[in-house]
């Protein structure tokens, strides 16, 4: 029911997803910080992985997935975190992490422990779906959900790719550039809204979205907003992540209904 438990996150409401990398203070932390989340008000997590190179992440991120790293976590350990969050949580679990360590773990085995762990989706910024096939494919027999990435600077032709390809949601980057918290997020209302009406599945905003008052902005046009950057700080410096999370989904409730997809 992975597809499906992920497609329910969006009917009621907009969706907040929020993003931990896994492993950054132990996989236990990971864990409770899952249950956190989805206790105050995340619809959607994704856990990243960490690799040695996260070209499209900003210091925050890139500091976290070190420490992950250093304390030795690995894609299996990963997996592991995922599956016990799972026996603790209903809400989707969704995979977030780049294509080398997938590759030498090995694409089929690694979606097929997916599917056996609990994970509903997949995200892997730096595979494009032109060239996803395989990971597509076995994605879609072991009935887990795959994500891609458009951003501002995307071609009529790349968003009709990823639209076709993102059978999850369709991850609409705010801005060009790494992730991290700013101070306000563009207006890129216009574009999500066409992208929406081209896809069957839901959109979500994410990269630099920070505070309640930007996700009920983005959330007036847009079925949900990915705050990570501003999370994993949270965590870093020891602070809970509960109130701040219940803030993001009160902003998101206050942006009333999105227009309508397809």
């Amino acid at each position: 029911m992975s597809v499906a438990r992920l497609s329910q996150a969006f009917k009621k409401r907009k969706a907040l997803v929020t993003y931990l990398m896994a492993g950054d203070g132990g996989a236990q932390k990971t864990v409770d910080a899952v249950v956190a989340l989805a206790q105050s008000g995340a619809d959607v997590i994704e856990l990243g992985f960490p690799f040695s190179d996260p070209i499209a992440d900003g210091p925050v991120i890139q500091k976290a997935a070190m420490r992950a790293r250093e304390a030795g976590t690995t894609l299996e350990g990963v997996l592991e975190i995922a599956k016990a969050a799972r026996a603790r949580v209903e809400v989707p679990i969704v995979l977030m992490g780049y294509l080398n360590p997938v590759l030498a773990y090995g694409v089929e085995r690694f979606v097929a422990r997916c599917a056996e762990c609990g994970v509903d989706g997949l995200i892997i910024p730096d595979l494009p779906p032109e060239e996803a096939q395989e990971l597509s494919a076995s994605a879609s027999a072991h009935d887990v959900a795959t994500v891609f990435f458009l951003a501002p600077t995307s071609t009529p032709e790349r968003e009709a790719a990823v639209v076709a390809a993102s059978t999850g949601f369709v991850y609409f980057v705010s801005v060009t550039g790494v992730t991290g918290a700013r101070a306000a997020a563009p207006d890129i209302g216009p574009h999500v809204l066409r992208v929406r009406s081209q896809s069957k599945t839901p959109v979500v905003v994410g990269f630099g979205i920070s505070s309640g008052e930007q996700a009920q902005r983005v959330g007036a046009f847009a079925d949900g907003v990915v705050v990570g950057s501003a999370i994993v700080d949270l965590m870093a410096r020891g602070e809970p992540v509960g109130p701040f999370v219940a803030g993001l989904r009160a902003g998101l409730d206050r942006s009333g209904t999105a227009v309508p997809r397809l």
